[in-house]
């Protein structure tokens, strides 16, 4: 696909800082700046200069000095998107920014839609639609191993691992075909054998490829983290220490907290989408009981539940309640208020749950190095470690993965039912549609805009 239009937008941050970035790419890319740039180094033209050259300068809009600059140009094919691209280096100041910009655009280019460079990059042959989606997912990373996923997607770890399995699809549905059209000169004698060692292998590298993305959402999104607890055992309490801030509203009234309150924090290199949730307790309060279904709900779908246990006071039916609302969760127990005087039965709350429990402060800060070693020993120790695994985190990813997967599976039982090898084709060509979807090999325009629009402004 061929593009013509020059396009230009701020690429760093809003908001004054040292250096700004104007990212402009397109055929005209290096001329435009060239009308509005005065290099140090007198008649110097950006056209004349090397790919991949800084040089120094300002920015003139006639007569009139706007700011001094450093330009970089890179020159097709070896940019960003694949185009001629030229960086502005600007100070910071966002008035300025605007002006150059502007400037930008009064000599030919015209305002870049969110993603455009990327979507560019795509279009351009330069990445691969995951790669692309990496990029976002790069810029949004809010841990470690968000990082260093999304930095192997970029590199390619996704798509490598789609266009093995495409090629040994498309290798099978090319034989078939071959062998229909002339079946004197290629024979499918012993094929099922060969197509059912294909399916085996392929089948099983996409159910490993599904079964990565739970792990991988939490990797990206951070572990759902849903506090529960009878009113007044600390729970409102142990956000804040979590988050180091006075965020939620601690007092000695029963049933403070009505709603649910989040927050992400990262609790020493562990992405947690804490959930603070309403004291759960039968209550006559209309406007409390809402809280407290909304708590259970939210409980249900949570990755891990911490349930807080009021150490100073005797277990009741509201304890009992939420054990079994955790009996098939992942969940940490605190016995909490361990400052004061412990009267639940530790050993009968060990029975009940099924686990260990931690004892706690919230008030003074005590247990807090078992819960993370907890935690991390739940969610990353065997099941989730960085290593050079690959990593489904996008769910539009995974639904093309199963689509596959359901298409290779036909196709093996069409092998087991003894079936025409023409019946092979038609599902085998799903798979392969399926999995370019992934890459952006048979992905339609109104999918790519939407995956584009969200991307940030510049980039």
């Amino acid at each position: 696909m061929k593009i013509t239009e020059t396009i230009a937008a701020i690429s760093s941050a809003a908001g004054n800082s040292g250096i700004g970035i104007i990212r402009v790419s397109g055929d005209e890319a290096i001329e435009i700046v060239d009308k509005i740039f005065k290099s140090n180094k007198k008649d110097k033209k950006l056209r004349n200069v090397d790919s991949h050259t800084v040089h120094y300068g300002s920015i003139v809009d006639g007569d009139k000095t706007l700011d001094q600059v450093l330009v970089i140009v890179m020159k097709n094919p070896h940019s960003y998107t694949g185009e001629d691209t030229v960086e502005i280096d600007c100070h910071g100041g966002m008035l300025i920014l605007k002006k150059v910009l502007d400037l930008v655009i009064k000599n030919g280019a015209r305002a870049a839609e969110p993603g455009e460079f990327t979507k560019r990059a795509f279009l351009n042959g330069r990445i691969d639609l995951s790669q692309a989606e990496a990029v976002m997912d790069l810029i949004n990373s809010k841990n470690d191993f968000a990082l260093n996923s999304s930095m192997e997607q970029l590199k390619g770890s996704v798509s490598e691992e789609i266009k093995k399995i495409r090629s040994d699809i498309i290798y099978h549905i090319a034989f078939i075909e071959s062998a229909l059209d002339d079946p004197e000169h290629i024979s499918l004698d012993g094929y099922n054998e060969e197509i059912s060692e294909m399916l085996k292998k392929n089948i099983s590298r996409i159910k490993y490829l599904i079964d990565t993305f739970d792990n991988g959402r939490i990797m990206k999104e951070g572990i759902k983290t849903v506090i529960l607890g009878k009113p007044n055992a600390g729970k409102s309490s142990l956000l804040n220490l979590l988050l180091g801030e006075e965020r939620a509203i601690v007092t000695d009234i029963e049933g403070t907290t009505r709603d649910t309150l989040e927050e992400n924090i990262n609790f020493n290199g562990l992405s947690l989408k804490i959930i603070d949730t309403a004291g759960i307790r039968n209550t006559e309060d209309k406007v409390e009981q809402i809280g407290v279904n909304k708590a259970k709900d939210i409980a249900r779908d949570g990755d891990l539940i911490i349930f807080v246990v009021d150490g100073s006071r005797e277990m009741d039916e509201n304890d009992r309640e939420i054990l079994e609302l955790i009996q098939d969760k992942q969940a940490i127990v605190l016995v909490n208020k361990s400052d004061m005087n412990t009267v639940a039965d530790i050993e009968e709350l060990k029975k009940i749950s099924g686990r260990d429990v931690i004892i706690f402060s919230a008030k003074k800060g005590e247990g807090m190095d078992l819960l993370e070693q907890e935690i991390r020993d739940m969610f990353y120790s065997g099941k989730v470690t960085y290593n050079d695994q690959v990593y489904i985190t996008n769910a539009r990813h995974k639904e093309a993965l199963e689509g596959a997967y359901e298409s290779l599976m036909k196709v093996r039982d069409s092998v087991m039912m003894g079936m025409p090898e023409d019946f092979y084709s038609i599902d085998l060509m799903d798979a392969y549609t399926d999995l370019g979807f992934i890459i952006g090999e048979s992905v339609e325009d109104d999918l790519v805009n939407e995956i584009f629009s969200k991307f940030c402004m510049g980039k």
